[in-house]
């Protein structure tokens, strides 16, 4: 089963994917002009694995802002992936696409508790 909750990146809604598999949180570098005017984005050295792919190429970028419930992060550091392989996969179930991946970095952070018979999600905020 795939939890998918609504956030606002940069003031824009988006569609956030939570895997409690993915070690990082990550943006789909196809979408990422839904979020900034910005087309140059810095290299990482490392290569990203995971997602259902083998080894691929990533980026940094800073979110400015991210908001989801009572979650409010400023000047957030994420991975750029092509996440085009997920949003095959979800277009084919009529799902809508996921703009970004919320992985354990996050999840740890602000201790997620997921409850699957509620489909909620909470976050300990500061």
């Amino acid at each position: 089963m795939h939890v998918a909750v609504s956030a606002f990146i940069n003031g824009q809604l988006t569609n956030v994917l939570i895997d409690t598999g993915a070690s990082q949180t990550v943006l789909d570098s196809n979408r990422i002009h839904i979020f900034t005017p910005q087309t140059e984005f810095e290299r990482s050295n490392q290569l990203s694995k995971g997602l259902g792919t083998d080894s691929m190429e990533s980026f940094h970028f800073t979110v400015t802002q991210f908001i989801l419930g009572d979650l409010v992060l400023e000047e957030m550091e994420v991975t750029l992936l092509d996440l085009s392989h997920v949003n095959t996969s979800y277009s084919e179930l009529g799902l809508a696409p996921v703009d970004m991946v919320m992985g354990g970095d996050l999840l740890i952070r602000y201790r997620a508790v997921l409850d699957y018979g509620r489909m909620e999600m909470v976050l300990t905020v500061p």
